[in-house]
């Protein structure tokens, strides 16, 4: 490797441990040829610029029985080699990066090797070996399409569905063919809080066979992502690229976007415009999936999410008020002991204090279609004081992590099990609008089934009546 020339030099001679950079540089050398050393100017992300040593050149990787030269470079701080590089990519003009588990929109490179980085331990050439490696996997880098060929969309979505080692077949097919039966894969989108938790109750409950956690933040290192990417867990797989969502059975949707402003219809128009970026994707990766939506606030994200995922409304529900029945259910019978015999409680229509209480006349089966109808008169002390005690209980991630599992083991297992979820409630009830409400909704692999008739009194029919019309104007205030 060349270092004689003056500029290299000059920048070399600041490194605080230059004979050590040096040899590091003459074993790079002796691997990688091709890749050479240059002076340069780095800009750090507070703006800051710092004369620092890069190596450019391009790695060799084998993808579907062809080699491919990845452009990289790696920027060497004065500190190297007891310090890992800052590694990036390198595209043409007639490329476009793939963000995913290993590069982001900038096409910075993160991997394992490069956090857990030790000196001697840890050698560039070592990096450059994970690194092939990793891209093999998953490339980082696809080819620009022009305006006839097929949309790029369309072609992330394949890339990842051969990568993932699935067929059109395994895709499109909800039964089995040939002999193959498709996987149960279930995408969680969100890093938060919420996200995780939703993914590790989903883990817990031993219903899938892969579990994608997308995480669509700038900064993955502050929520709980890394972490899942530094422990490995069984089934599970991190990115930041939507289309590694493609052909899942459910698709949890738990991200929301955070804003400064300070009203209400502020806030939510923020998670709409976040919404209006991926949902179009989320639903063409997996256009026989299921939507299931989390975000706040869940009865208008659900319809958000709705009109712009060209699914029918069958495909695209809100975790709703599904918590709420579940607990309503044990307060009934644990907490305040009660027999309800073949009576089912319900909580339905808005995610709010409008929430109405109900009853069902029969457990639901897959060969009956329950009427739902209020509670006799000597229930409804007992509704009342389950309710207030419903009412001091919050609702947290974890909580809300568990709700989502057991919707999404219905949804996956084709169960036909009734949930309290939010769903398209239009000419059900006498509700004339579009609006999502929760209701109880038999569930299976194509969605939402079956909805139980409403049968209510006048006070709570005209709950739901009031919640439709208030949720419907409130999206007239949004732009969706």
């Amino acid at each position: 490797m060349d270092l004689s020339q003056e500029t290299i030099k000059k920048t070399l001679s600041k490194y605080k441990f230059r004979d050590v950079a040096i040899e590091e540089l003459q074993k790079v050398y002796r691997i990688y040829p091709g890749i050479e050393p240059f002076a340069g100017t780095y800009t750090f992300s507070d703006s800051s610029q710092k004369d620092l040593l890069k190596l450019v050149g391009n790695i060799p990787v084998r993808y579907q029985g062809q080699s491919y030269n990845l452009p990289i470079q790696l920027w060497l701080l004065d500190s190297f080699p007891f310090t890992p590089p800052i590694c990036l990519l390198r595209p043409s003009p007639n490329m476009v990066i793939r963000v995913g588990k290993h590069v982001d929109t900038h096409g910075k490179i993160h991997l394992p090797y490069l956090h857990n980085w030790d000196h001697p331990k840890s050698t560039v050439n070592g990096l450059l070996s994970e690194m092939i490696a990793k891209f093999e996997e998953d490339p980082p880098l696809s080819t620009k399409q022009s305006g006839t060929e097929k949309d790029p969309a369309e072609l992330l979505a394949y890339v990842a569905k051969i990568s993932g080692g699935m067929t059109d077949m395994n895709l499109h097919t909800p039964g089995r063919i040939g002999g193959v039966q498709p996987i149960n894969k279930v995408t969680v989108v969100g890093g938060g809080d919420l996200g995780v938790a939703c993914l590790m109750s989903i883990l817990a409950k031993g219903c899938v066979d892969k579990l994608i956690l997308i995480d669509i933040s700038e900064n993955t290192t502050a929520q709980g992502t890394m972490d899942l990417e530094i422990f490995n867990l069984p089934k599970v797989e991190v990115s930041q690229d939507l289309a590694a969502s493609v052909g899942s059975k459910v698709v949890v949707v738990t991200a929301n976007a955070w804003s400064n402003d300070e009203s209400y219809v502020g806030v939510v128009q923020t998670n709409v415009d976040l919404y209006r970026g991926i949902i179009p994707s989320l639903s063409r990766f997996s256009p026989d999936g299921v939507l299931l939506i989390a975000s706040q606030p869940v009865d208008i994200m659900t319809h958000v999410a709705w009109k712009h995922s060209g699914l029918p409304a069958s495909h695209v529900i809100g975790t709703g008020c599904n918590l709420d029945s579940e607990r309503l259910t044990y307060i009934l019978s644990v907490v305040l002991m009660t027999r309800t015999a073949s009576k089912q409680p319900w909580v339905i229509g808005e995610r709010s204090d409008n929430k109405v209480a109900a009853w069902s006349t029969s457990v639901p089966t897959t060969d009956s279609q329950p009427e739902v109808i209020p509670g006799p008169s000597s229930t409804k002390p007992l509704t009342d004081r389950a309710i207030e005690i419903l009412k001091g209980k919050g609702q947290r991630s974890w909580s809300v992590g568990l709700s989502v599992a057991d919707i999404v083991q219905t949804i996956v297992h084709d169960q036909r099990k009734t949930h309290s979820v939010s769903t398209l409630a239009q000419a059900w009830g006498g509700i004339s609008g579009e609006a999502f409400l929760s209701l109880p909704c038999e569930l299976g692999t194509r969605g939402v089934t079956k909805i139980s008739k409403l049968t209510l009194g006048q006070e709570d029919n005209s709950k739901l009546r009031e919640s439709a019309v208030s949720l419907s104007n409130f999206l007239q205030q949004l732009r969706i």
